[in-house]
């Protein structure tokens, strides 16, 4: 598996006069006359070496980053701390420093399917089918705008990308229109396009809150998580237009996701206004 990380950090920083640069290879030259440190500056360069996919066999040594950037021990060590701390590299007794597997991108703003997203990023996605039934929540029911007593379907699923497990989601349709799902198979499939195909139901519009939990220990031992482990806990509201559809609940793993926000000029130019600098 490729070791690139999407979204990484800064470019490398660029080089200046040749007096000001330390004398190794070019490509991982540190200015000592900028105003950013130099743990900022190998870290920025270490994260685009990772992100070019460098590093694939092995992670080098404090001292040979040491000799290779020419800069002391103590900066190199706080830079792979933060690449340690970021989750781009884990450090374990006996193995060494190593890059961890990519992370997966996640937009923000739009209607995702993580079934077509993990698997479009090279993964091969596979669900665990924990609960598939017909029961009833009232808070589930007031969220979808049924009644208290309304019938709901219920999916939970434990997903997995490469067979390892990233996200446990929970997923409440009005069974009204979702009934015919109690006969799908979610091992290998999506959950939408099983809503299209067979109830006639295209979501297409709604809303999506991410914020940081800590999972209890049923969820930390489905996800594999360690104690006292933040995790993503992602809540959304899928509409057919105005119709809600599906209210989900999803914890996902924060070492393995990435959410990324994505905008152009041409947005910009239309009628977007940037804030004002606080300066």
């Amino acid at each position: 598996m490729s070791t690139a990380r999407p979204g990484s950090g800064p470019p490398a920083w660029p080089h200046r006069r040749a007096g000001a640069v330390s004398p190794h290879t070019e490509d991982v030259q540190v200015d000592r006359d900028s105003a950013v440190p130099l743990w900022a500056q190998v870290l920025g360069d270490l994260r685009r070496r990772i992100a070019a996919g460098e590093f694939r066999s092995r992670f080098p040594g404090d001292e040979e980053l040491r000799a290779e950037y020419g800069v002391s021990r103590h900066t190199v060590r706080e830079a792979v701390r933060r690449l340690q701390a970021e989750g781009v590299v884990e450090r374990g007794r006996g193995r060494g420093t190593y890059v961890r597997d990519r992370v997966i991108e996640q937009p923000l703003g739009t209607l995702y399917s993580l079934f077509r997203s993990v698997e479009e990023q090279g993964y091969v996605q596979r669900s665990v089918v924990l609960r598939l039934e017909e029961r009833t929540s009232e808070q589930a029911a007031r969220v979808l705008g049924c009644g208290a007593a309304d019938p709901l379907i219920y999916l939970e699923r434990l997903r997995l990308a490469d067979d390892e497990p990233v996200v446990l989601d929970s997923s409440w349709l009005p069974a009204s229109l979702a009934r015919p799902l109690l006969a799908v198979d979610f091992t290998r499939t999506a959950l939408y396009r099983e809503l299209h195909e067979r109830c006639g139901v295209r979501p297409n519009a709604g809303w999506e809150r991410i914020r940081p939990v800590l999972p209890g220990r049923d969820e930390r031992v489905l996800l594999g998580v360690r104690s006292h482990s933040p995790v993503f806990a992602v809540e959304r509201l899928a509409c057919h237009d105005t119709l809600p559809v599906e209210w989900r609940n999803s914890m996902v793993r924060p070492d393995r996701f990435s959410y990324v926000a994505r905008w152009s000029a041409l947005r910009l130019g239309a009628g977007f206004e940037p804030a004002p600098d606080p300066g």
